[in-house]
């Protein structure tokens, strides 16, 4: 017997009994406005998975409740509906619709059929959240001698809604754990590729190791559901915001390194990773994904610091203000993520009242290797050999591959391993995190926090570490010249073993910032026995490093 797929869907919405036609947004209004609600809680089920995402028709089989005051006092039964699974719309161009028919039987006898459809346009796939939670309802009276539509409306999957059906996930039949792992998995990138890595229970990454790993079953984060905006730039560039409403406090923006996505921060592998901190204390958490992440097109694609810290940053505030309704912000931001946005706040950047800043500052003091990379101007080598692009990613099966880990075997760092993934993040970036405070369950997790990095980034950064200093993309002092604008309050974070970005950088930060503006604004932390990324992914991070960061936040909430 070959192995299905089952999860369970709850929709929630209104529609109105004197709106007949097809304008589904005023049946929702009419019947927000007359309290005439539809809802429904089904069972998806398909007992061939292979081919329910094979088969064009995409079928499976819809079982459940329907609960609607409007047709009948009691829950109305579903038996035998059909679901059509991102089927090709022949009616419009790069659409997907996903399509819902199903009779409902009230316990008078009576029936009635509901039938809906969302639409799914490919080429925006920052809309991907309200395309597959959208429902176009029509329900339809069976019980005369023709049928007739008797009402119009639209339902919605609410986040905390499909946070519980990711929960409800399950390959039926499967052979073994890892086949119902990996089907999973299929299903999940299948269905809503990043919402499915956001909201499920199973977690694969573009930038996955090529092994013979199966898929990693994740624990339930310690938080809501996230609510997750995609939003763009000035420049058209998609970005994403993941949001964990946990209180009054918030809301705080955290925004991660270079060539990593957010996860950095909510990895599931500790206990307590530092969102979760935030959210138990009382934050609005919000997540910020900026062009660099690994988890955006915009990460396989050419730009600078500038871009960051002048789009991205001014982009993301004004939308977690807008959306939050908060008058401003906090930031809690690390390594590229804190030094654009200093850049970003002596561009002008308003809305922000305070901000944690981690490991590199406006001065990239670095060890000898990275200085050393640095003037070797390794960027522009790439760039003329026309290599664009960097990844952490590793095939065992690619000659090339082997080939470049061998070299890198013979990397010199006292953080030698045996993972390949480690040797291709140490030879790209340095000495990231200290292993001594990684639990086995993060270390075998890392692939998921790296990917690609862009080479015109690391052109700039060799040209910070060159000068010592932040400056443009053209080596001009666009941003040391304004720094009165960084007159917030600030506390500098660092690990005192940081072999990447050393604590004297952010510690001249703080001395510069400190004689030009009021001294009393700034605050500066050194870590024991934390280097740099191991702040935020540690074991016992949640001990030695989160109480200092919200306890900083709190200071100015």
């Amino acid at each position: 017997m070959p192995a299905g797929i089952q999860f369970t869907e709850t929709m929630r919405g209104h529609f109105s009994t004197s709106v007949l036609n097809d304008d589904y947004a005023a049946g929702e209004a009419r019947g927000r406005k007359d309290g005439t609600i539809l809802e429904f809680k089904m069972t998806v089920q398909s007992d061939n998975l292979d081919e329910m995402l094979t088969n064009p028709q995409h079928q499976a089989r819809l079982d459940g409740t329907v609960n609607c005051p409007t047709l009948s006092p009691q829950p109305l039964k579903v038996s035998g509906g059909e679901f059509h699974l991102f089927i090709k719309d022949p009616t419009q161009v790069n659409t997907r619709l996903m399509t819902y028919k199903m009779v409902a039987k009230a316990a008078d006898g009576k029936s009635y059929r509901i039938d809906g459809f969302k639409t799914i346009h490919d080429d925006k796939h920052f809309e991907i959240w309200p395309d597959t939670t959208t429902l176009f309802t029509k329900v339809v009276d069976l019980n005369g001698p023709a049928e007739k539509v008797i009402g119009t409306g639209i339902l919605h999957i609410l986040p905390a809604d499909f946070a519980v059906q990711m929960t409800t996930m399950q390959v039926t039949n499967a052979a073994n754990p890892v086949e119902a792992l990996t089907g999973l998995a299929k299903f999940g990138l299948f269905f809503a590729g990043a919402l499915f890595d956001t909201y499920g229970g199973v977690l694969v990454r573009s930038n996955e190791l090529k092994t013979d790993a199966p898929p990693r079953k994740k624990r339930p984060l310690k938080m809501s559901a996230p609510d997750v905006h995609f939003f763009e730039t000035d420049d058209k560039t998609t970005l994403r915001l993941t949001r964990y409403s946990g209180g009054k406090k918030g809301p705080v923006m955290l925004a991660p390194g270079f060539g990593t996505p957010t996860l950095a921060y909510s990895i599931d592998t500790v206990d307590t990773n530092l969102p979760e901190a935030l959210f138990a204390a009382g934050y609005d958490v919000w997540l910020f994904d900026y062009r660099a992440s690994p988890d955006l097109k915009s990460a396989r694609t050419q730009f600078t610091l500038d871009d960051i810290a002048k789009r991205d940053y001014p982009a993301a505030v004004a939308k977690v203000r807008e959306v939050s309704g908060a008058p401003t912000v906090q930031v809690m931001a690390h390594c590229v993520g804190s030094m654009t946005f200093l850049m970003a706040m002596a561009a002008g950047l308003q809305g922000v009242r305070s901000a944690v800043s981690s490991a590199l500052t406006l001065y990239s003091d670095s060890p000898l290797a990275n200085r050393i990379r640095a003037g070797m101007d390794l960027g522009k080598l790439l760039t003329n050999a026309k290599i664009e692009t960097l990844t952490t990613d590793f095939d065992r099966q690619k000659a090339e591959d082997a080939i470049i880990d061998n070299i890198l075997k013979t990397f010199p760092s006292k953080e030698q391993c045996h993972s390949a993934v480690c040797r291709r993040i140490l030879g790209i970036y340095g000495d990231v995190y200290k292993h001594d405070q990684l639990n086995e369950a993060t270390h075998n997790a890392i692939h998921e926090m790296f990917g690609v990095a862009n080479v015109r980034t690391f052109n700039h950064l060799g040209l910070i570490v060159r000068t010592g200093h932040v400056v443009d993309a053209n080596g001009g002092d666009t941003y040391m010249n304004h720094l009165d604008r960084l007159a917030i309050p600030i506390t500098f974070v660092h690990g005192e073993e940081n072999n990447l970005f050393l604590p004297s950088g952010s510690l001249k930060t703080l001395q510069k910032l400190a004689s030009v503006n009021d001294a009393k604004l700034y605050q500066r932390v050194e870590f024991k026995n934390y280097a740099h990324m191991d702040c935020y992914m540690g074991r016992d991070s949640a001990r030695d490093i989160f109480p200092t960061i919200v306890g900083e936040l709190d200071r100015f909430n």
